[in-house]
């Protein structure tokens, strides 16, 4: 089982940015409008966009639930309509 901590050099565990309830977040979304929850204090990468937040992990997650529908890729979506 892996876990969802790191430890310090002095062996305190480190939470993962991505599963702390206390922290503030972005959603993200890509070209494919593939969605991506996002700690505030990480650098957005290339090719990802914010489209929601800074909010709690629960709203951004609530977001996603709503917008991210269909988790095809854009790509794949508009290919199956040409068939």
């Amino acid at each position: 089982m892996t876990s969802l901590y790191r430890r310090t050099s002095e062996g305190s565990p480190v939470p993962n940015p991505f599963e702390d309830p206390d922290a503030s977040y972005l959603v993200l979304v890509n070209d494919e409008n593939q969605h991506s929850l996002w700690p505030v204090f990480i650098d957005v990468p290339d090719g990802w966009k914010t489209v929601f937040g800074e909010a709690s992990r629960d709203e951004c997650l609530e977001y996603i639930e709503k917008s991210w529908t269909d988790m095809r890729p854009k790509s794949l979506i508009e290919a199956m309509k040409e068939k």
